[in-house]
Formats: C-alpha cells, sequence, structure tokens
C-alpha cells in the first residue's frame, strides 16, 4: 500500500462507532441546517479557547473572509501577512477587496519575523494577519504593541494551530477575532469542509452571524452589508463536537510521532523542526529542510512514499498573485525554504511499523 503524509482510515476505523452515531444524532434530531449540533460545538469550542464567541462556517477560507468582513477591513485597506502560506490566507484577503502586504519569515521556525512588520505599516494598512504555521504560534506581543499603537486589528491565521499554546496562551485567544479549518487533515478536521472564528468582541461576533447568513438577522431580511451562505453544516459540527473531546489526545499522539521522527533523524544532514521559546508545538506538519529536497522525494517515491512540500510556491511568486508584489527575490528566507522543505507523514494514527518504514527509507535515500 502506498504510504502518503496523511491518511484518515486508522482514525476513522477507531472511532467509526462515534462518527456514525454523531451523524445519527443530527438526522434524528428534526433540524438539520443550524440546529442543537452548531450551536453546541460553537460554546464548547469558545470555551476550550476561553474565548467569548464562536461562529461556525462552511470552511477555513470563508472563516478568514468573513472575519475580516466582521472588522472592517474592506476595499483600500491594507493587511500585513506572510507568503510562506496556504494560498487560501491570501484569497481570503483579496476577496473583500484589501491588499495583502508580505514580511517575511524567520529561518529557524518558518514563522512571520515580526521584526519586519513595523516597516511595513502604512497609513492604508488596517489588520495585521499572522498565520500559526505547521502547529507552533507566531510570537504575538510585538504585534499586540504594533496594532494598539497604530489602531490596527489582528486576524489570527490558525488553521494549522488547534491547540497550540506559545507562554501558556492557546491560539486564537490573543487577537481581535481568529479563523479556523476544520478540513480534514487539520489537528482537529471534520469529515469534510468547515471553519469558525473565535472573538471576544460582541459586535464582531453579530456581524459574522449575520455574514454566514445572507446578511439576515430575521429570516428572509437582510441589514447592513449583504452576506452569503457560509454556515457550518450540521452534521460536520456534531462530528466536531466529539473529535473536540480527543483533541488533547491527538495532539500528544502527533508530538509522539515528532519525538521519534526527531531522535532517529537526528545528524543525519536534515534540518529538523525548530520549536521557538516559549511555543508548545502541536505538529500539524513535520516540516524538514535539506537541498538535495527533490532527489530525495524521488528516492522515497520508489518505496511507494510519497511526500509533500508546504509550500512549494511562495504566494508572492503565483501569477495570480503577481501583481502583489515584491516579486521573485524580494523575501529571500521565504523563497529559500520553498525550494528545500518538505513534509514527513503525520497524523496521530501513524503506525508505529509504518513510520519505522519511513525513518529507514529516509536514512538511506540520506
Amino acid at each position: 500500500m502506498p504510504t502518503h503524509v496523511w491518511d484518515y482510515l486508522p482514525e476513522y476505523a477507531a472511532e467509526r462507532a462515534d462518527i456514525m452515531d454523531a451523524v445519527e444524532t443530527v438526522f434524528r434530531s428534526g433540524r438539520l441546517i443550524l440546529g442543537r449540533s452548531v450551536r453546541s460545538f460553537e460554546e464548547e469550542f469558545a470555551a476550550y479557547h476561553g474565548v467569548r464567541h464562536c461562529t461556525g462556517v462552511d470552511n477555513g477560507t470563508n472563516a478568514v473572509k468573513l472575519a475580516l468582513q466582521a472588522l472592517g477591513v474592506g476595499p483600500g485597506d491594507e493587511v500585513i501577512t506572510v507568503s510562506n502560506t496556504a494560498a487560501p490566507t491570501v484569497v481570503a484577503i483579496d476577496a473583500v477587496g484589501a491588499t495583502a502586504v508580505f514580511t517575511d519569515v524567520h529561518p529557524d521556525t518558518y514563522l512571520m519575523d515580526v521584526s519586519q512588520v513595523e516597516a511595513a505599516i502604512t497609513p492604508r494598512t488596517r489588520c495585521l494577519l499572522p498565520v500559526h504555521l505547521y502547529g507552533q504560534c507566531v510570537d504575538m506581543a510585538p504585534l499586540e504593541r504594533l496594532a494598539a499603537a497604530h489602531d490596527l486589528v489582528i486576524l489570527e491565521d490558525c488553521a494549522q494551530a488547534h491547540g497550540a499554546r506559545r507562554h501558556g496562551r492557546i491560539a486564537g485567544s490573543t487577537g481581535h477575532a481568529a479563523a479556523f479549518s476544520f478540513y480534514p487533515t487539520k489537528v482537529l478536521g471534520a469529515y469534510g469542509d468547515g471553519g469558525a472564528v473565535l472573538t471576544s468582541d460582541d459586535g464582531v461576533d453579530r456581524a459574522l452571524r449575520r455574514l454566514r447568513y445572507y446578511g439576515m438577522e430575521d429570516a428572509y431580511h437582510v441589514v447592513r452589508t449583504p452576506g452569503h451562505n457560509a454556515r457550518l453544516d450540521e452534521v460536520q459540527a456534531e462530528i466536531l463536537r466529539r473529535k473536540l473531546t480527543r483533541l488533547d489526545r491527538y495532539v500528544a499522539d502527533r508530538r509522539a510521532v515528532a519525538a521519534r521522527y526527531t531522535e532517529a533523524l537526528a545528524g543525519t544532514g536534515l534540518v529538523l523542526p525548530a520549536t521557538a521559546d516559549g511555543n508548545e508545538h502541536v505538529y500539524y506538519l513535520y516540516v524538514v529542510r535539506h537541498p538535495r529536497r527533490d532527489a530525495i522525494i524521488e528516492a522515497l517515491r520508489a518505496h511507494d512514499i510519497h511526500l509533500t512540500v508546504s509550500y512549494p510556491w511562495p504566494v508572492h511568486t503565483m501569477s495570480g498573485f503577481a501583481h502583489l508584489g515584491p516579486g521573485p527575490g524580494g523575501l529571500p528566507v521565504t523563497e529559500a525554504l520553498a525550494r528545500e522543505i518538505f513534509s514527513l507523514p503525520m497524523y496521530p494514527s501513524l503506525p508505529a511499523e509504518l513510520q519505522e518504514k519511513i525513518i529507514t527509507a529516509l536514512r538511506g535515500a540520506l
């Protein structure tokens, strides 16, 4: 059987009874859209993060988009973020009519280099959008100071950082709002698409609930800014409720997989993941670095082990975002990473014997 970076089937086999019960619970509830399961998940997810509100939406991209709209970000505004991210972060910025402005990333952790942010602020800057990447948190304290000094809002992109903490603060609890994806590969993944926005601002929460439901507050009556249909599915919400109770276990299992990789691959010439001081990494991905990246990936393919690169094309080098600048060469660390990084298989139910196969093949290729 081929080996891929992610596989949900072992987890499904172990949790199938609960997943099927979640589906049955919704189908017997008499309410298939925005019912008890969505409300309960929103309450429980907000409580897990220690914030006041959670609004469930249909995917992570719309979580970022609707959060930006609810925070008042729109045409003419600039949003400072990174190019070393999944394209949806920037797609959402573009969708509200704002302009993404990129900073480079730290060469050790691959996270936003917060020391570059102040120089990127202009009179048009409205939002700082740090991406908590690969399973660990950006240093938020400097961003909070800059936001206060320049009257900016902070939106955390937490799509890859469910349960991650920095100095004890959980990802998603620091900014004015935080966007999450529940795409199946995520640390907390649904069995389909899903997303959510966290906030402790009552006004932002009210705006989010309007925006995900066409802009309506009452049935059939659109108020203020029209929204669109971006509701979290009731079945996915019920599945996520069940899985939320196991999130801490998923994180512990991911850390165990990461520890085995780190021990076995030390001294091989691979640059292994670095955890920033104060961070508690949840290892959404186990990202390594090597100048012979492409040859190593090809060598493992001969063993039917299929690795991936997150991300092979920095956003600012994509033809669809060429208008944003700074163009090739403008973000040297980000561009160097894109030539050398790759991800090893990482998921909580990764069997130990399969991980040993991966390690053996990788050591051989090195």
